[in-house]
This record gives C-alpha cells, sequence and structure tokens, in this order.
C-alpha cells in the first residue's frame, strides 16, 4: 500500500487503490503526503489519490512518522523533489534506526541532507535532485533501493542505481519495481545490483488493485503448522512477487502440507521437523518461523539476518529473551540464531513495541496455556484487525 500511495502521489492524474492496508503505517504516510499538497480520500474499500505530477510542496512543519521504516525512507528521497526543506522526525525507536547510507547515496545526486549521526531527525533541502549515476549501500535495507528508485522518474535526468555488495531482503525491491512498472514508469532491471530509470516516463494516475499482505498471513499460516490444523487464505496468489509467500515452502519442507490455487493458498499442519535456513529475502517472516521452530523437533537454524538488528526492536535479541522467557534454548549468533525446542510453559511477553514480536508469539499461544501478550495494541502498526481475525481463527479451531 505504502509504495502505491507514493507512487499515486507522483502521478498524473487520480489514481485509486482497491483494498489498502487501514493500518498506522499507512496513516502515517499519508498525513505526511497531505503537508506535501498530496490529497486523498478514503472510500469503502479503496482510496483515492490526487496525484501531484511531481510539484511537491515543502511541508509548513516538521513531519512525525512514527516508528514507520517505509515512510521514513521512502519520503526522504520523495522530500528532495520539493524545492525548500523537509524536516522529517520519529519516535524513540526511529532514532535508533540508521539512515546514513541512504543519505550518502543522495548527497551524491545533489540533494543535501543533515541527521543526527545517521539517524533521525533528517533534514533534507530538495529541489535538485540530479539523478545520473547513485551508489548506494543497501546491506541495512532495501527500503533505501526503493526509495531512490520509487522517486527516480522525477530526477533531472536518468537515473543508474547501483547497489554496492549485498542488498538485504531483495524481493522488496522487486515489488516497487512492479508498482513503478504498473503506473507507467520505465526501468530496466539490468541485474539485481542494477537499475535504469527513464526520467523521461513518469507515472499516470490509474486504478491498482493491492492483494493480501504476504507477511501477515504467515502468522495464521504458522497457526495451522504448530496446531496441525487447517487454514485457508484468500486475496493471496502463489504467483505473488511478494517474497514473504515464500514461507509457505518453508513450512512445506518442515512437514506442513500445501495446497495452491489461483486465488487462494490451504495449508495443513503436520510433524514438523528443524531445518537450516537463510532467511536474508525474508527477514520479516523471522519472528513467525522462530516460534514454528520452537515446536518442531530438533533445531532450526536461521542465518544471514543482521538487518533484524535495525528493525522496530533488535528482533534477534528480542526473539532470544522472549523464546526464553518460554522455555526455549537459543543460541544467538552474530546474523541468526538457532532454535533448540525444549518443554515449554506459560510467560509474559515483552513485545517492545514491535507488532511482529506481538503477532507471532500470540500464535505460540494458541498452545501454550496462559501465555500472556504486553502491550498487545502495538499490531496498529501492519495489522489493526489481527487480535479480530485471530479470535475468529481460534472459533474455527
Amino acid at each position: 500500500t505504502n509504495r502505491a500511495l507514493m507512487v499515486a502521489a507522483l502521478a498524473d492524474g487520480l489514481s485509486t487503490l482497491v483494498h489498502p492496508s487501514l493500518c498506522g503505517d499507512t496513516k502515517l504516510l499519508i498525513s505526511a503526503l497531505h503537508e506535501f499538497g498530496v490529497e486523498t480520500k478514503w472510500k469503502k474499500n479503496s482510496i483515492e489519490v490526487k496525484g501531484i505530477n511531481g510539484n511537491i510542496k515543502v511541508p509548513s512543519k516538521k513531519l512525525f512518522v512514527g516508528n514507520a521504516g517505509t515512510v521514513m525512507r521512502f519520503l526522504t528521497t520523495f522530500a528532495g523533489l520539493a524545492n525548500g526543506e523537509t524536516v522529517l522526525d520519529g519516535d524513540e525507536h526511529m532514532r535508533c534506526r540508521p539512515i546514513n547510507d541512504l543519505l550518502e547515496a543522495l548527497r551524491g545526486t545533489g540533494i543535501k541532507c543533515a541527521s543526527n549521526n545517521g539517524f533521525p531527525p533528517v533534514k533534507i533541502l530538495g529541489g535538485n535532485f540530479s539523478g545520473g549515476r547513485i551508489g548506494l549501500n543497501a546491506s541495512i535495507s532495501s527500503q533505501f533501493a526503493s526509495s531512490i528508485l520509487l522517486s527516480a522518474p522525477y530526477a533531472k535526468q536518468d537515473v543508474y542505481l547501483h547497489i554496492n555488495g549485498q542488498i538485504s531482503s531483495l524481493p522488496y525491491v522487486d515489488m516497487s519495481l512492479h508498482v513503478m512498472r504498473t503506473f507507467g514508469a520505465d526501468v530496466n532491471t539490468i541485474d539485481p545490483f542494477n537499475y535504469h530509470v527513464n526520467h523521461s516516463q513518469r507515472y499516470i494516475g490509474q486504478k491498482f488493485n493491492i492483494e493480501g499482505d504476504a507477511t501477515a498471513a504467515s502468522y495464521f499460516l504458522a497457526a495451522a503448522a504448530i496446531t496441525q490444523g487447517q487454514i485457508v487464505l484468500h486475496n493471496l496468489s502463489p504467483d505473488s512477487l511478494q517474497g514473504d509467500l515464500r514461507f509457505i515452502n518453508i513450512l512445506n519442507d518442515m512437514g506442513c502440507d500445501i495446497i495452491k490455487h489461483e486465488a487462494t493458498i490451504v495449508a495443513r499442519g503436520g510433524k514438523l521437523t528443524g531445518i537450516e535456513i537463510d532467511m536474508n529475502e525474508l527477514p520479516d517472516c523471522v519472528p513467525t518461523l522462530a516460534i514454528v521452530a520452537a515446536f518442531a523437533d530438533g533445531p532450526t537454524t536461521i542465518n544471514n539476518v543482521s538487518q533484524l538488528r535495525y528493525k522496530e526492536s533488535d528482533r534477534l535479541r528480542s526473539l532470544t529473551t522472549e523464546l526464553t522467557k518460554i522455555g526455549v534454548k537459543v543460541e544467538l549468533h552474530k546474523d541468526g540464531m538457532t532454535i533448540h525446542p525444549q518443554r515449554l510453559h506459560e510467560a509474559v511477553i515483552e513485545t517492545y513495541n514491535d507488532h511482529r514480536i506481538a503477532m507471532s508469539f500470540a500464535v505460540a499461544g494458541l498452545c501454550i496455556d496462559g501465555l500472556a501478550i504486553d502491550n498487545p495494541a502495538c499490531v496498529e502498526k501492519s495489522f489493526p484487525n489481527f487480535w479480530g481475525e485471530f479470535a475468529n481463527l481460534e472459533k474455527s479451531a
């Protein structure tokens, strides 16, 4: 939804985003876009966005983005198109999430940026997004790459983006490219590290259907896995570009039965076995996988996810602490963890105001009597109706 909002805001003409997310991060982005001069209207199952054709107004006040990573990162380049100074700030957690690599890349394009030693708040003096050849370190977050790409059609010349070294969570860049192309951008993927965006081919407003969130779906897939039950997911195609849909393949490897239809996915739990896996391309599913691993036979090792230390919480440490509380033995590595299932017991789970910690441990509560989740409202960030959906799951179990 946030990718589509960014592109629709820049587009020429009216766009209708169908079945958008109504989460806190979406609301924060819409509020910020209003300050840049973008008009939106909520309807029953859609959002109408009146595009500004790249003519961005300078906000009259500092913009607060909470702990919304996509909002902070996407708007940083977007603000570089406004002819004046924009200040982006967030909560205490956002102020601990690094953004210097994105700022360094933007400085090379003519945009003046300042930060608090590489962390928000961020000041952007825009109006001179020259484009050209841009080198970027995206090892901490693929959102840095998406930020530049989403605004690239409005640079003063073609953008040639080169990713230096490893890129974290590559499928999310593919999602950004898909939205860009759907709205008419001319983007050439030379290889996973090099992209060419034509600055003369800009976005055209249109109707855009937003499919279900594969990351949100992972909690219900995990519920089927650990209870040996069944779940049917609608509005989610097995052919989706969302990288987190690969979670169904992981569950299949661990012992679940997955049946794919054109627009639905059926998951049936089975006898679970631990695995070793590189989760770099779907790090947001690591908390969900960690819970499933706690109910498997044998250890599970999760590798190559150092970027989890820079999410809404340090998720490697948060998961280790909370899994240990319920009786799991966890080995914490520099870029991952090994989970050794043990006899599980009740505990009060600290969420660290991290929506994915809350939702993943809620799944564990299906099989652990007395498990309690502190600060359950933090799910508002990405999935405000999670607890309602979760109650429906229990009723149908």
